[in-house]
């Protein structure tokens, strides 16, 4: 359900909201917008009064919220949300673009790969330091050790960083580091770590899962937000079809339903969409133009030598180009870079 407040009503209001709320055996989740403060009250509906709760002096109205996912839908919130990262805004005016490796290999490397993405104009670094990988013998990433290099690459070039959770026992270690947990495709329905990572404050990128449909999709993100963490950001990063010419096939068709269906931020992943270096930057145009906030691109100084996803990385060169290539597509979508 969805309580709509009256434009005066205070702090006290809301907690007296909140906790009548509670009382139903629901959770609250207030969303404060510029004109108007909601209320969702999410859980069992057979539980909630609505006459007690129109009674109270500070409602406007209470409405259903019909969508299976509640706290995601438009019908919670009217507005998009904007995730804010160290001050770099996700879902406004401005395009995101996050570049880095796709794994975290040495200091040097990732020194290299954080100063160029910066000059060029990237506001956000990404790396791997716990890498998923379909062989057992592949590099599965520094860790740890991977993690305090991140740390080191956000004090010297003073880019937020975003780095990829695996597990549920490990959020507490990488939400010492990092500024953004990012949730792979590949646990995209784990629902105990999406749990873990709902119940911290720290901004959740939730990648699309190899085969997930737009439904699952926003339900996943449910579960973040239901534990009480409503910076979520979504991404698609590909699925798998019958065609293999790609690496995946970049579907990005749901970024204009999703921005439809969903207040919460939509970026595109065209190196993993796509699989090929070649290929990343004409499908980093077509998700400007489709309407996404943002870009994750993978950038490596040298990506013959790198020990993952070498195929789908930029150069710093080619990734500087590509910054200048997506200023005009920017600007006819509405946007700026």
């Amino acid at each position: 359900m969805i309580i709509v407040l009256k434009p005066k009503a205070s702090d006290k209001d809301i907690k007296a909201i909140s906790d009548k709320i509670r009382k139903f055996g629901m959770a609250p989740h207030v969303s404060k917008g510029e004109q108007r403060t909601i209320i969702g009250a999410v859980g069992d509906e057979r539980l909630f009064n609505q006459d007690q709760v129109l009674a109270m002096p500070c409602v406007e109205k209470v409405l259903p919220i019909l969508k299976p996912y509640k706290l995601v839908s438009r019908e919670f919130k009217k507005e998009d949300t904007i995730v804010n990262v160290r001050g770099v805004k996700i879902g406004g005016n401005k395009l995101v673009v996050m570049a880095g490796p796709c794994s975290v290999e040495s200091k040097q490397q990732l020194l290299i790969a954080a100063k160029a993405v910066k000059a060029a104009g990237a506001t956000i670094l990404r790396g791997g330091a716990f890498k998923p990988r379909t062989s057992p013998y592949a590099f599965q990433g520094l860790e740890e050790e991977g993690l305090k290099l991140l740390a080191e690459a956000r004090e010297e070039t003073g880019l937020p960083i975003v780095t990829e959770v695996m597990s549920s026992v490990d959020v507490g270690l990488i939400g010492k580091y990092t500024d953004i947990f990012q949730i792979g495709a590949r646990n995209m329905q784990n629902f105990k770590l999406l749990k873990m990572v709902g119940r911290t404050k720290t901004p959740v990128l939730l990648k699309r899962g190899l085969s997930a449909t737009l439904m699952e999709l926003l339900m996943s993100a449910e579960y973040i937000m239901s534990e009480g963490n409503h910076n979520v950001i979504l991404c698609e990063r590909g699925i798998r079809t019958f065609c293999d010419h790609t690496r995946n096939t970049l579907d990005l068709n749901i970024v204009p339903v999703l921005k439809k269906l969903t207040h919460l931020p939509v970026i595109v992943d065209p190196s993993h969409g796509t699989g090929k270096a070649d290929l990343v930057n004409p499908m980093a145009r077509a998700g400007i133009a489709c309407g996404s906030d943002g870009l994750m691109i993978e950038v490596h100084p040298n990506p013959v030598e790198a020990v993952s996803d070498g195929d789908q990385s930029l150069t710093p060169k080619d990734f500087a180009q590509l910054m200048k290539d997506l200023k005009p597509f920017a600007k006819a979508a509405g946007r700026t870079l």
